[in-house]
């Protein structure tokens, strides 16, 4: 009895940690969106996060798009960047991303990238695969990101940003 209280814990602990985040599912029609219904993503958000400091700073939309970009700094040492988009296309939203070691050296081949698209959307949440921005209020974001590793088991991060003064 104590091994399956046990096993139905970790069961009801996993799906309430991956709360956050949803998974494409390419057999349903694709969301109808455009860049206008996520432009609060845009700011300069300052965070902590493996460690160190982390920054993601996000364009206001132009051309159909937003640009982003990410750094972690541990100890005054800069460990990876990341280069983000967020893209209208085809009616709906699509959000990617490419890693780089800190000398500029993509973790990714050449043409390769992360692409999530959008699974939902609401006034203050947008899920992408993987992938969810939440806007707090007008100073703080929440973005999180579920990451699977190496044994195949996934884990949802949390990074919560406050907008820079």
């Amino acid at each position: 009895m104590k091994n399956y209280l046990a096993f139905l814990f970790c069961i009801v602990s996993i799906n309430l940690f991956s709360q956050n985040t949803l998974k494409f599912d390419a057999s349903k029609q694709p969301v109808k969106a455009n860049i206008q219904q996520v432009s609060w993503i845009a700011g300069y958000w300052l965070g902590e996060a493996f460690d160190g400091k982390t920054e993601e700073v996000w364009t206001n939309p132009l051309g159909n798009s937003m640009m982003g970009s990410f750094k972690l700094v541990v100890d005054n040492v800069i460990q990876f960047y990341e280069l983000c988009t967020i893209s209208e296309e085809n009616e709906t939203l699509v959000f990617r991303l490419k890693h780089f070691h800190n000398d500029l050296k993509g973790w990714e081949e050449k043409d390769e990238m992360i692409e999530a698209p959008l699974v939902k959307i609401e006034n203050n949440k947008a899920y992408f695969n993987n992938f969810t921005f939440e806007r707090i209020n007008d100073s703080e974001l929440n973005i999180y990101v579920l990451f699977k590793e190496n044994d195949g088991a996934e884990q949802e991060i949390k990074f919560n940003y406050k907008l820079k003064n």
